[in-house]
């Protein structure tokens, strides 16, 4: 059981990472080599309907240890569940998605910002306007 309570643990660092990671990258720029592809991967199993592989280990430790399995998945059992909230409601859902895609969307924009105002100033030094 206590493997299954570390992959819960790994499972919630991940999650943070997927909301935080962006805005963490506005002050360390390569910590987008890990949020980029821990982001794109929670997309992609989203997007395609599959089952979290890290929910699926969490549950298969569970009950490999004897342990009861959960349904509602991760962020519905530890998190939902315990405050009384019904992940698969739709305020539940629109509130997941604000918590996960504004603070992506956010630190993304400004760091797409910062990276144009980069390019502005290389071509300047590289092609400086002339004074003819």
């Amino acid at each position: 059981m206590v493997v299954a309570h570390l992959v819960a643990v790994v499972h919630a660092l991940a999650v943070v990472l997927m909301v935080t990671g962006a805005l963490v990258a506005l002050r360390r720029p390569r910590f987008l080599l890990v949020h980029a592809p821990v982001a794109a991967a929670i997309l992609a199993v989203h997007l395609a309907g599959a089952p979290c592989p890290l929910t699926e280990l969490e549950l298969a430790l569970r009950e490999r240890a004897g342990g009861a399995a959960y349904t509602g998945g991760f962020l519905g059992h530890h998190v939902f569940a315990p405050l009384g909230l019904d992940v698969g409601s739709p305020a539940v859902q629109a509130g997941i998605y604000t918590v996960a895609l504004v603070p992506n969307v956010v630190g993304y924009g400004l760091l797409t910002v910062r990276a144009g105002r980069g390019r502005v100033r290389t071509e300047a030094v590289i092609h400086p306007a002339s004074s003819d």
